[in-house]
């Protein structure tokens, strides 16, 4: 395949020699956006940990300009491929600058002493991610958003040509989220980096993507470029979504809920409007306007809320109302992601 960076061929991947999911052939050229999306539980971070060669294929193979990723010997894969995973790492008495200059390992001798060049490669990754002024704070001090950020950093100082990341989102705040973003579409349309990742967030994934990858089921459920692939029916089988609870906007790339229980013919509709609205960061809630202004809240939402979450918490709410006997019409408007 001419021109491709990296290629997944009739690639199968799963655990203890069992294949979850099969028949995966995908090419992927350099300095593009590639987004994997799909339900917990698909398969998604199986197939990047297949990439990344912390689980060996099933089937098939893994090239990365046309040599098997098996080939590789670890020092070789650590200069051209750099990974963001979301499981913690162990960094006891380690700055945030100790963590970052992690990513020069695979430049250093044995005893892993920087170079000047290396301390000049640290302050720069440093930069590009905003966090100079965490440099020095220990890395188990500072927030999820920060850490993320930092891991990040260490990535960039690896100098790649191909970045891994595994919901980087997760966890971060709506100005977080949009940096991290704004970091790899720089990498990628700037200094041709080839970008490989997961997320939950589909109006996100289809901003940021070249291409999106859509995971369900034991095959590739969907697959192509956002316009082609993000539509209400496509988003509805991927997450098994009901008709009655809303639909995808293919616009905003958000989830629109609506909900219609039991009003009776010639009823006062007016008088049983119930609005849900949401945003993340703060709580779920109803309002009933024809009972004193009545409100039901549910939890508050973190800033790694997914579709899925979006889904079940909405039921929850329909349910609570029906059991109490109210009769109404419900909405649901996205206030920001």
């Amino acid at each position: 395949m001419s021109g491709v960076h990296l290629h997944l061929h009739q690639l199968a991947v799963g655990y203890y020699g069992r294949a979850l999911i099969h028949g995966i052939e995908i090419g992927v050229r350099r300095g593009e956006i590639v987004t994997l999306i799909g339900p917990n539980g698909a398969g998604k971070s199986t197939i990047l940990k297949s990439i990344t060669r912390q689980l060996e294929p099933i089937d098939g193979k893994v090239l990365l300009e046309m040599k098997n990723l098996l080939q590789f010997t670890p020092g070789e894969l650590a200069r051209c491929m750099a990974v963001v995973l979301t499981g913690r790492i162990q960094t006891e008495l380690m700055t945030c600058r100790d963590v970052t200059a992690m990513g020069r390992y695979p430049y250093t001798g044995r005893l892993g002493i920087l170079s000047p060049i290396d301390e000049k490669k640290v302050d720069e990754a440093l930069a590009a991610v905003h966090a100079e002024h965490l440099a020095e704070r220990p890395f188990d001090a500072v927030s999820d958003g920060e850490r993320q950020r930092i891991l990040l950093a260490r990535a960039i100082c690896q100098e790649p040509e191909i970045i891994v990341l595994d919901e980087p989102t997760s966890f971060l705040d709506i100005r977080h989220k949009l940096e991290l973003l704004s970091i790899l579409h720089k990498m990628a349309k700037q200094e041709q980096i080839t970008v490989v990742m997961s997320l939950h967030e589909t109006d996100l994934a289809m901003k940021i993507s070249d291409r999106i990858i859509c995971v369900k089921g034991d095959r590739i459920f969907a697959c192509g470029a956002p316009g082609e692939v993000l539509n209400d029916e496509v988003i509805r089988q991927l997450y098994d979504l009901d008709p009655v609870l809303g639909r995808f906007d293919t616009q905003t790339g958000s989830l629109e809920l609506n909900f219609v229980k039991n009003r009776k013919p010639g009823e006062d509709k007016d008088n049983k409007m119930i609005t849900l609205s949401m945003a993340i960061g703060t709580a779920l809630t109803v309002t009933a306007p024809a009972f004193g202004g009545a409100a039901y809240a549910a939890p508050v939402l973190d800033a790694s809320i997914t579709a899925d979450d979006l889904v079940d918490h909405a039921t929850d709410i329909a349910k609570d109302l029906a059991e109490e006997g109210i009769d109404y019409v419900a909405g649901l408007v996205p206030c920001g992601t």
